[in-house]
């Protein structure tokens, strides 16, 4: 039980502030080094599909560990804990603060929306959500990478009139 605290930390691998960082210097293409950048078009997706594969693992990862969580928040909700296992997770033994436990399934949707708890990682769910879907769009970009370079030195044929 102890095993459900979390800290965003327990997560991290980049931010996306340093993938979009990453990528800004990576996505340019140096026009007087138009092979070069062909070639480095394997690495860059090398390298990004690496990162997408670990941002996938990581998004279930928290998955997992946000359903353990609504488990044992359905739990002490529930009063199906015992005081030891509330003392081990550090949690209040009245989960209501006072108030009458909610009738209805409806009314508990409430308490689940606002736990501190289950808002954080329902927030990492998201910010990581965010960081797939980037590298999603970068590894498109890296796709038309080559058609892109392509395109370029077709034109400079056209404009020199070869």
């Amino acid at each position: 039980m102890t095993g459900l605290r979390f800290s965003e930390d327990t997560y991290t691998y980049m931010t996306l502030n340093e993938i979009l960082e990453m990528w800004e210097k990576e996505s340019q293409i140096d026009a007087l080094n138009l092979d070069r950048a062909s070639i480095d078009s394997a690495k860059l997706h090398a390298k990004y599909l690496s990162m997408l594969s670990i941002a996938k693992l990581k998004l279930k990862k928290i998955q997992l560990d946000f359903d353990a969580l609504k488990k044992s928040k359905w739990e002490w909700f529930n009063g199906r804990m015992t005081k030891d296992q509330i003392d081990a997770l550090g949690w209040k033994y009245d989960p209501f603060g006072g108030a009458a436990k909610p009738k209805l399934k409806e009314n508990m949707a409430l308490f689940y929306r606002t736990d501190a708890d289950l808002s954080k990682i329902s927030a990492l769910i998201e910010y990581q959500t965010v960081i797939i879907d980037t590298l999603v769009d970068i590894m498109d970009n890296i796709k038309w990478r080559p058609t892109n370079i392509k395109n370029v030195i077709e034109w400079r044929k056209f404009v020199s009139g070869d």
